[in-house]
């Protein structure tokens, strides 16, 4: 086998295979791990580790679409499975995680939550059971600027409904959407004390971002080198993809798919010259 000195010793092996089998390999999901997203798991765990108290500290995870706000919580649910217990058949859920109803209608919220704990059933006993039977120790509500589609009573009502899981459930409570999520939350004097806010940026031409195409480099089953390090690369990376780490992602699966496939087994700066590369208009709903 061929050195392949390029890339991390784990990753050479995929170097070796055929055409379509590494562009599947390319083009397969798995998690990439940022500077933001590693600090940004840092405090979830920090959270999660909190004793339940009258006051619970809560976390907005906020940022653009498509700057990997639903892949980091994707990350942490897989860190904290749901455990079963088989002498008693009980399984618990450390971490319950909801999608915000797409109308801030209160009986799709508990809905929702109860579709998370796949528990059906009818609503009023989800929060016994988080407190109980799922041991939840912490919650997470994800697309939360969702809550902005409905009217000023139906946000006002939905903002009274966080208050009152964060003050019921005793455990910290993470909200994940849009910059328009903090600004709602902020209306409301209480859970703007109670919510730290973490914002994942946009990438721009620092260390951290020539380090993210460093990696991506290192991991891209490629036979050549490429030239991801180079000051002209990083910017015509941050020029056609707006610093979204979507389209950052996608852009260079793309131009790596094409180098395995015409044969130049490395990336250039000529690579992104193509007419048939690939990106999101903003980014694609999996990948918030």
């Amino acid at each position: 086998m061929t050195e392949y000195l390029h890339l991390l010793p784990a990753y050479r092996q995929y170097a070796e295979v055929g055409i379509e089998e590494r562009v599947g390999w390319i083009r397969a999901d798995r998690w990439q791990e940022t500077a933001d997203a590693r600090a940004a798991l840092a405090r979830l765990e920090d959270l999660l580790s909190y004793p339940p108290r009258d006051r619970m500290p809560c976390l907005l995870l906020y940022g653009d679409i498509g700057m990997g706000k639903t892949k980091i919580i994707r990350k942490f649910l897989r860190d904290h499975q749901p455990i079963s217990d088989r002498g008693t058949g009980v399984t618990s859920m450390p971490v319950v995680a909801m999608q915000m109803p797409a109308e801030p209608v209160e009986g799709d919220v508990y809905g929702e939550r109860l579709n998370a704990m796949s528990a059906p059933g009818p609503s009023g006993d989800e929060t016994f059971r988080l407190k109980t039977t799922c041991r939840t120790r912490m919650l997470i509500i994800d697309e939360i600027h969702a809550l902005l589609t409905g009217t000023y009573r139906q946000q006002r009502v939905f903002l009274n409904v966080i208050r009152f899981l964060a003050n019921d459930l005793k455990v910290p409570l993470t909200c994940a959407g849009t910059d328009l999520a903090r600004q709602a939350l902020l209306t409301d004097p209480q859970l703007a004390e109670r919510f730290e806010a973490f914002h994942l940026k946009r990438w721009s031409n620092t260390q951290q971002f020539a380090q993210l195409l460093a990696s991506l480099e290192s991991i891209m089953p490629l036979r050549q080198s490429s030239q991801l390090g180079t000051a002209a690369v990083r910017r015509k990376v941050l020029d056609m993809t707006d610093g979204f780490t979507v389209r950052i992602f996608r852009l260079i699966e793309t131009v790596a798919v094409e180098a395995v496939r015409n044969g130049k087994e490395t990336i250039t700066f000529e690579s992104f010259d193509g007419d048939n590369l690939v990106l999101p208009l903003v980014a694609d709903g999996a990948a918030h």
